[in-house]
């Protein structure tokens, strides 16, 4: 297994279970383990009965288990705040509010949130000194397509270069002299933020494709079943390894002397849920690494713990490349 584990899948299939359960596997095996969730809803202090903030906090109970909940709403605004200071310090006073104006509404398309949220997971993955880091929720395929940036930016910095040495017109050159006109373009602060960031894209690049593994949760369900075949086509079009997938909250069956109405549904239920395992065991090219049925209380403490066992994951660690 390698260092980074992702767990994806649609809403309300049940991640935050799967991810904390594999994460408390892996502490059990002896390794410094760190679970990490982008859930709003805070449900992995729910699920360890202990609240978690932005930063790693031991797990109460659990050697060599810690968790932080990174919010995605404080994500973007600090994202937000962070690229007006960057624009800020590069352009006259006039054009201040202008730029803060662009900025807002850029981050409020499509693929902002995506974005601030991707750079918050590859700081994680960059700082991380943990022997497993579980992500319990993996990078949607908007955000992967943040992979393919570096060989655009490779030209788009070439490209900014040759225009940034283009506008030194002749009055500036003979006022600071053509040596230092070019000194200040190798210097200069934006075409250095952009291989800042062109670095940081290429070490997520090689972090998700060499030293990750993604697992997709699903239920049992149609919808469920479509989302899953489209998050599988978008991290095999980034080149990103499927070690799994995990069906989860399936019907327990009713005993066989069991004969009310609702031990019909029941069983009605299964054989629909038997139906659709067998599709994804069939027409999916991932294994099914567990199966895991519906439980009656919250998973949490002793049951965290079953589910746990039921996980066919492997926890050794592989050498890092």
């Amino acid at each position: 297994m390698r260092e980074f584990v992702f767990f994806g899948g649609k809403g309300g299939v049940g991640k935050t279970t799967v991810s904390c359960a594999y994460a408390l596997k892996c502490a059990q095996a002896g390794l410094d383990t760190l679970v990490v969730s982008t859930d709003p809803a805070h449900s992995t202090a729910d699920v360890f009965d202990q609240e978690f903030g932005d930063e790693p906090r031991s797990v109460e109970g659990h050697d060599g288990l810690s968790a932080m909940e990174i919010d995605p709403d404080e994500e973007v605004s600090e994202h937000l705040l962070e690229t007006k200071r960057a624009l800020a310090d590069q352009v006259s006073p006039a054009m201040v509010n202008e730029i803060d104006r662009q900025i807002e509404l850029a981050h409020q398309t499509p693929g902002a949130y995506e974005a601030a949220l991707f750079d918050r997971f590859i700081d994680v993955m960059r700082d991380s000194d943990h022997d497993r880091v579980v992500f319990d929720t993996a990078p949607t395929g908007g955000a992967l397509r943040l992979l393919s940036l570096p060989e655009f930016l490779d030209d788009w910095i070439a490209r900014l270069i040759d225009k940034r040495t283009e506008s030194i017109d002749l009055y500036e050159r003979a006022a600071i002299g053509n040596r230092e006109a070019r000194r200040r373009i190798e210097d200069d602060p934006i075409i250095e933020r952009l291989r800042e960031r062109k670095e940081m894209f290429e070490f997520a690049g090689h972090a998700l494709r060499e030293r990750a593994t993604f697992f997709l949760v699903l239920n049992p369900d149609e919808l469920s079943l479509r989302e899953t075949s489209r998050a599988l086509d978008d991290l095999d079009e980034y080149g990103l390894s499927v070690g799994g997938l995990l069906i989860n909250r399936l019907t327990p069956e009713p005993d066989g002397d069991e004969d009310g109405r609702g031990a019909r549904y029941l069983r009605e239920r299964c054989a629909n849920e038997r139906e659709r395992v067998a599709t994804v065991r069939e027409e999916f090219a991932p294994p099914v690494r567990g199966t895991i049925e519906t439980r009656v209380a919250e998973i949490k403490g002793d049951l965290l713990a079953e589910v746990a066992a039921e996980l066919d994951i492997e926890v050794a660690t592989e050498p890092t490349p």
